[in-house]
């Protein structure tokens, strides 16, 4: 810390310290106020402008050094000056010791707060960044937390100072309107009896009503300036229209139908989206064809001999087609015909905030949900337009087995698909840029997936880039490039299964006209109600993410359901605290709440807990005794902040921490739980045990260990 900062920190401590020591807060009491209210009103009468500017100045002193009090004064200056000239003085003094707080925190903190806890002010930065003004007009009006807090917070921003002072000034104004008129008629009360006058009761009143009051007012201004130029219909044809018949879209307007409301549901591809027909559903009738592969390979392990199988390639994807076709009916336009959704085939398009367009129709509505979920990244490296690439979405077409398939990609679905190959019978090379697979796992998850794909012949490219695929006379290659030396190899292969990420679909239906805003990562870009800049249009599932999971997004569809047709009476926050994830390899990667790497990025202190699965007698009867249970608690405490799980069957045992965490329930409930035996699901149980002896109350037992020996001899 520099001189200058020091100066000035030490001169605010000294302040503060006086503050405290001279006992000064006594006079900041409505007591202390009432008691010398007749001689403070002499005074404003006998010299109203000296009263007046020592007021302004203690005012602008106890705001611009955070001191409590601040809401006592401006109580104050409506009993001594009234609410005229009251309002007048509490207005200036308060915008003007706000700014001075705000430059103080400033000066003194935004280079270290933003280098050490810039992840956490991220959504405070955003909002300066995207509304700018606004935004801090909207904290103003609605004092969802305390103003001084504002003024710190917003030092930490690059928000100008003459806009803070402006935005303050009338941001704070009918919240201080409501105050001093609330002390002009606190001055009045002198008897009991007073206290059910009615100007008493209407200040007290408008107390209670201002967040409400200010909130509509804010919506009503927001809405003013983001719904010019567009004319809004008289009467609608309809509650909702969904677009995108994906998870997220088919709950939404399931919702709706449930709550008996006018929806409509366009999809211009197949009904199930993504999920259905190229993702959740046909990867995981993949994988059982492959694990049963992987099984007959380890059969001598269970006491067989001679066991053996030939994989019929073109019969395991033709199995991967009659799977999607028995689940079809569930997502089927007939189904949700007969719930009373209005299923429209064809291409949307939105035309204004209350219209969408669809096969030459124009439907009018009130609200919009966007569904319209995402598609594989096909990244610009040179030649790959020639190989003869797939994605997760053109995979299922193939019938004749890749003898050599190249898989780009370390995340979830490139090591989904590379061991299902592997296990079926190609030789697959699979290439990461990064240093390790699944990397937004801990690193000892990632290790044990990576060990089971080369124990089962997957030829690992880690640190490897792809550079350029040329075809020579031995047939496709890819030049890459080794992240750690720079050194050029060459790969051959005859297929290549691009699994690099996938991006919002944001194009087409008309995103463009309506200006609506995308994320730097291409998403649409919603607030914590899911609505985008128009508050009757909502987005959900991989249109918007984050997670881009089918339970994502059904979670999501009820949030931004309920909010399109109950918002007028109350909106609900997304919730993702308790999202599970997995991840289908063998071994299985299952996650909720926080990793260990996640905790130690955001400096979050935990105790993390271990089970290892090796230990479990159902794991060892199933030829399964690998993994772990890894559970993160508060330090002390047995509250859960996430659970990792690697091993057999995790997509299922994470289920009963996920229903812990939700409801609030600790260790010592999961450890009080019975469990059947032999059971996989034990393993949570013996996890929670395993905490519960690292906080055996050990000098509680060494009385109990005495009390027993004392038993033995009397």
């Amino acid at each position: 810390m520099n001189i200058k900062k020091l100066a000035v920190l030490l001169a605010i401590i000294a302040l503060v310290v006086a503050f405290f020591v001279f006992d000064l807060n006594q006079y900041f009491s409505l007591d202390a106020i009432k008691a010398q209210q007749t001689a403070l009103n002499a005074q404003v009468v006998a010299n109203p402008l000296i009263a007046g500017g020592l007021f302004f100045a203690a005012y602008v002193l106890v705001t611009a050094l955070s001191l409590p009090g601040a809401a006592l004064m401006t109580l104050a200056g409506g009993a001594l000056f009234g609410l005229g000239w009251g309002l007048l003085l509490v207005s200036f003094a308060s915008s003007l010791g706000a700014t001075l707080a705000m430059l103080i925190s400033r000066f003194l903190l935004q280079d270290w707060v933003q280098k050490r806890f810039g992840r956490r002010l991220k959504p405070l930065n955003d909002g300066i960044e995207r509304e700018g003004a606004f935004y801090l007009f909207a904290l103003r009006l609605v004092p969802a937390f305390p103003f001084f807090m504002i003024n710190l917070a917003m030092g930490l921003t690059r928000i100008k100072a003459r806009t803070f002072w402006w935005v303050s000034q009338l941001g704070m104004l009918p919240g201080t309107f409501v105050y001093v008129n609330a002390g002009r008629e606190l001055s009045q009360l002198e008897s009991l009896g007073g206290i059910l006058s009615p100007g008493l009761i209407g200040a007290f009143v408008l107390l209670g009503l201002f967040p409400l009051i200010a909130r509509k007012i804010l919506d009503y201004i927001k809405a003013r300036r983001v719904y010019k130029g567009w004319e809004k219909p008289k009467s609608f044809d309809r509650n909702l229209v969904v677009i995108g018949a994906g998870s997220g879209g088919l709950v939404s307007a399931y919702i709706a139908a449930a709550v008996k409301a006018e929806v409509s549901l366009i999809e211009k591809h197949a009904m199930g989206g993504d999920c259905l027909n190229t993702g959740c559903v046909p990867s995981k009738a993949l994988i059982r064809s492959a694990r049963l592969a992987a099984e007959i390979k380890r059969a001598a392990a269970l006491g067989f001999t001679n066991a053996s199988a030939t994989v019929d390639f073109a019969r395991v994807m033709d199995r991967v087609q009659r799977v999607i076709k028995d689940i079809e009916p569930h997502d089927s336009v007939d189904r949700y015909s007969e719930l009373g959704v209005d299923v429209i085939q064809g291409a949307a398009r939105i035309s204004s905030p209350w219209s969408v367009e669809v096969e030459g129709r124009t439907l009018t509505t009130r609200n919009i949900i966007i569904a319209a979920g995402g598609r594989p990244i096909m990244p610009p490296i040179p030649g790959l337009d020639a190989a003869p690439a797939y994605t997760s979405d053109t995979l299922w077409g193939l019938r004749e087995q890749p003898r050599r398939l190249l898989v780009l990609g370390g995340g979830p679905i490139g090591c989904e698909l590379a061991q299902a190959f592997q296990r079926l019978g190609s030789q697959v090379i699979q290439m990461e840029r990064g240093e390790r697979l699944l990397p937004r796992e801990d690193s000892d998850a990632s290790e044990l997936v990576s060990l089971a794909m080369r124990s089962e012949g997957v030829d690992l490219r880690l640190s490897h880039q792809a550079e350029r695929f040329e075809q020579n006379a031995e047939g496709h290659v890819v030049i890459a490039k080794k992240m750690d030396t720079d050194e050029l190899v060459s790969i051959g292969f005859d297929a290549v299964l691009v699994a690099v990420g996938r991006q919002a679909n944001t194009k087409g239906y008309g995103v463009e006209d309506l200006e609506l805003k995308l994320r730097d990562n291409g998403t649409l870009d919603t607030n914590e109600f899911l609505a985008t800049r128009f508050p009757n249009i909502y987005a959900v599932g991989d249109v918007t993410g984050p997670y881009q999971f089918t339970h994502a997004a059904a979670h999501q569809a009820w949030y931004a359901a309920v909010n399109a047709l109950f918002g007028g009476f109350k909106r609900f926050k997304v919730d993702y605290r308790v999202l599970p994830h997995v991840t289908f390899t063998e071994p299985e990667v299952a996650r909720v709440g926080l990793s260990e790497t996640e905790a130690r990025e955001q400096d979050v202190e935990v105790e993390v807990t271990r089970y290892g699965i090796d230990d479990l007698d159902r794991a060892i009867a199933d030829e399964a005794a690998e993994g772990y249970v890894k559970v993160l608690t508060v330090p002390g405490k047995d509250r859960i902040l996430g659970v990792t799980i690697v091993g057999a069957h995790s997509g299922e045992l994470i289920a009963e921490y996920v229903l812990a965490m939700k409801h609030g329930l600790g260790l010592n409930k999961v450890l009080g739980t019975i469990h059947s035996y032999p059971t996989m699901s034990e393993a949570n149980k013996y996890a929670a045990g395993e905490w519960k002896r690292a906080h055996a109350p050990e000098k509680l037992l060494g009385w109990v260990q005495r009390w027993h020996r004392w038993r033995l001899k009397h």
